[in-house]
């Protein structure tokens, strides 16, 4: 780079002697190309100097670091690593070796479980990381074993990162079909995503308000405390938030059932289904090259375990059974026993 001194010269031959670039070239002993550059620049102003990142004596263990806060994700809470803990492990991986100060570590440790953790406000990101997952509803068309068409429903679990999708048959769109279709994909595929986005459907969401604040069902709510993930809502109006499950319901009812499946038993068909969800990741992804369950392998990695113990899904409601000692419920109709007739069940 000239000196300012140099660059001056050039300017000045070449707006006040009104000399030409080849001749103020020849005079000076710079390059066509240079003095073309500094003739012609009219942004005198200094750049900023970047800075060069600084190195740190911790740069070779961050991996090892990244890697137990990423496997921390999978245990409790009061069992995670804390900056100490990371600190003495080093020491006893590496010994005298390692020779980065305590407060050091627990400063990027602190940094790296903000990044991981962080909570924040504002617009909801297209791009998704390993682990999240979008939930939706589709409908379809099945004959039952009498060889009737019916309408039926199934729930879609997508995930973006990756490009995967299960999906399961359910009776309908309410509260106790979204968790108990939840539920079987979560044990099927041995995890829980650690953040889930949804549509502001009537199964999770009972009002929204002014400032953007949902009430949500109780059910919903013990389901998401008891598998421990973060659950989002998109904005209203902005399905394209969850375009990624919204394609998938299409791809599914185009690719699964087509032409129209014979389902006699749902609980059989389900565990069909899931097995065929695994059969498809068996393709390249459209975008990232490797195979979809390559990339479904990092999603797995960052899900969340399951807990020990299973949770019940299901409404309990009072209701009256007629003369015959039946009851209505979601607009069917139950046998009970005549003793029960016309008294509250």
């Amino acid at each position: 780079m000239l000196t300012m001194i140099q660059q001056h010269h050039i300017k000045y031959l070449y707006e006040y002697k009104g000399m030409s670039l080849r001749a103020i070239a020849k005079e000076t002993g710079h390059s066509f190309q240079t003095v073309k550059k500094y003739a012609n620049k009219e942004d005198g102003n200094p750049l900023p100097t970047p800075r060069k990142p600084k190195q740190s004596k911790l740069d070779p263990y961050k991996a090892q670091i990244d890697e137990w806060l990423e496997q921390d994700r999978k245990v409790p809470r009061k069992q995670r690593h804390t900056g100490t803990r990371v600190y003495r492990r080093l020491l006893e991986m590496y010994g005298e070796e390692f020779s980065v100060s305590l407060r050091t570590v627990q400063y990027y440790v602190a940094k790296k479980k903000q990044e991981m953790y962080q909570d924040g406000e504002g617009y909801l990101p297209l791009e998704h990381s390993p682990g999240e997952a979008q939930a939706d509803f589709g409908s379809f068309t099945y004959q039952d074993e009498k060889g009737v068409e019916q309408e039926g429903f199934f729930l879609t679990l997508s995930f973006p990162y990756s490009n995967a999708s299960y999906a399961q048959v359910v009776p309908g769109q309410n509260q106790e079909c979204l968790l108990q279709g939840l539920k079987q994909i979560f044990e099927y595929i041995g995890g829980v995503p650690k953040r889930i986005w949804f549509d502001n459907l009537s199964a999770a969401v009972t009002s929204i308000h002014r400032n953007g604040k949902r009430t949500l069902t109780e059910l919903f709510q013990k389901f998401a405390l008891h598998y421990n993930f973060q659950y989002e809502f998109c904005n209203p109006n902005s399905g394209h938030e969850k375009g990624h499950v919204e394609n998938k319901v299409g791809y599914i009812r185009r690719n699964f059932f087509v032409p129209v499946p014979v389902i006699p038993d749902i609980e059989e068909y389900n565990r069909t289904l899931l097995y065929r969800c695994d059969q498809d990741m068996d393709r390249t992804h459209y975008r990232k090259g490797k195979s979809i369950q390559e990339w479904f392998e990092e999603d797995k990695k960052a899900f969340g375990r399951l807990p020990k113990t299973s949770f019940d899904v299901y409404r309990l409601e009072r209701a009256k059974a007629d003369k015959y000692g039946k009851v209505r419920y979601a607009k069917n109709l139950y046998s009970t026993s005549p003793e029960f007739a016309q008294k509250e069940v």
